[in-house]
């Protein structure tokens, strides 16, 4: 949930790569369910190409090739893992009372 006047930085980018807000203090609004469900396969994407790293590290016979597009997909994924981390701490702070 967002404070009042607080966006919530959404999990995908807009034109030219620009950060998309959400400025809503309904936690169960579409958008904020349709993020929260965005988030979770992006971080679940993530958790799966780890495990695919090290296979493929460990494999002696893997090809150039395979390690680039490895490489350019976990660079995706940990993209989209930071911007989750930025939206949520950014909503844990917004949430922990001022002195």
């Amino acid at each position: 949930m967002t404070a009042p006047n607080e966006l919530r930085l959404l999990p995908w980018s807009g034109p030219e790569g620009k950060p998309c807000y959400l400025s809503t203090d309904e936690r169960g609004g579409y958008m904020s369910r349709l993020a929260d469900n965005i988030e979770a396969v992006q971080l679940g994407t993530a958790a799966e190409l780890l495990e695919e790293v090290s296979e493929t590290l460990s494999d002696r016979d893997a090809t150039l090739d395979e390690m680039r597009r490895l490489a350019k997909e976990l660079s995706g994924a940990l993209r989209d893992v930071l911007r989750v981390a930025t939206s949520r701490g950014h909503l844990l702070t917004v949430g922990e009372p001022h002195p």
